[in-house]
């Protein structure tokens, strides 16, 4: 038997092995790299490894103020960084409907019944290629909530969080019947209660990336994106949903 049988393979060549596997996992990969292992002992630690490997794949930990590298855009200028540490809103920020307080450093949202609308507040910045990253909390009844975006004239698109997951959709033109609301992109996921996530939203000319720091990522293009915007807003319905760490960058390909 030889030293390499014996003493079996060296934890770095196992991680060599196993980054080949993960990248282009496939029968053939696999036989190859059990060729390549011998002996028991290596056997056991690349099974471990792999299960270890399998498991942080999977599994994204979210948090709060998660710092997501953008895919599309380059972020430039940044327009807006709040942390909400002040006692009150900012003159840039609007409560249309419903209740939108400063709460232990967070922007605390529940919906209003005598209002018989959902609530909605307003960032009143003007933009058209954008970059927003912000964290958000579910609590209570509250199902989940719009990023909403509009046009000079109305409603424009959405990207919509919701206990199962994610998704990005244009909105349908009141003003004009023959516009309906289109489906841009979705994916599925799962946004347990009372636990802090990290949304990022990339708009440059017509596409549009909406990401989560739990690995959820979505992607889509439609020309009525293209368009100058008047403010951002974000709509909930239900008892509570904080919003914190908020940035705003402008944004070029």
């Amino acid at each position: 038997m030889s030293d390499r049988r014996r003493s079996g393979i060296p934890l770095s060549e196992i991680c060599e092995l196993l980054i080949a596997w993960n990248q282009e996992s496939s029968p053939v990969t696999s036989r190859a790299m059990i060729q390549l292992i011998p002996d028991r002992e290596s056997h056991v630690k690349i099974c471990v490894a792999i299960c270890l490997l399998m498991i942080s794949s999977s599994v994204c930990l979210a948090e709060k103020n998660t710092d997501i590298s953008p895919t599309m855009a380059k972020p430039g200028k940044v327009l807006l960084d709040d942390s909400f540490d002040k006692a009150e809103l900012g003159k840039v920020w609007a409560g249309v409907k419903g209740e939108w307080k400063v709460k232990d450093g967070a922007i605390v949202a529940k919906e209003l019944k005598s209002d018989e609308h959902a609530a909605v507040l307003t960032c009143k910045l003007k933009n058209r290629d954008s970059i927003v990253r912000f964290s958000f909390k579910l609590d209570g009844s509250t199902k989940g909530f719009n990023f909403s975006l509009n046009h000079a004239k109305g409603h424009l698109f959405r990207v919509i969080v919701a206990p199962t997951g994610l998704t990005v959709r244009t909105d349908k033109d009141k003003k004009d019947a023959t516009i309906k609301s289109e489906l841009i992109a979705e994916a599925k996921a799962k946004f347990e209660q009372g636990t802090w996530y990290t949304l990022q939203v990339e708009m440059v000319g017509d596409r549009v990336v909406a990401m989560t720091d739990n690995g959820l990522k979505v992607s889509g293009q439609h020309p009525r994106l293209d368009i100058e915007k008047p403010n951002y807003r974000w709509v909930m319905k239900g008892e509570t949903l904080s919003i914190d760490d908020l940035k705003i960058w402008s944004a070029s390909e």
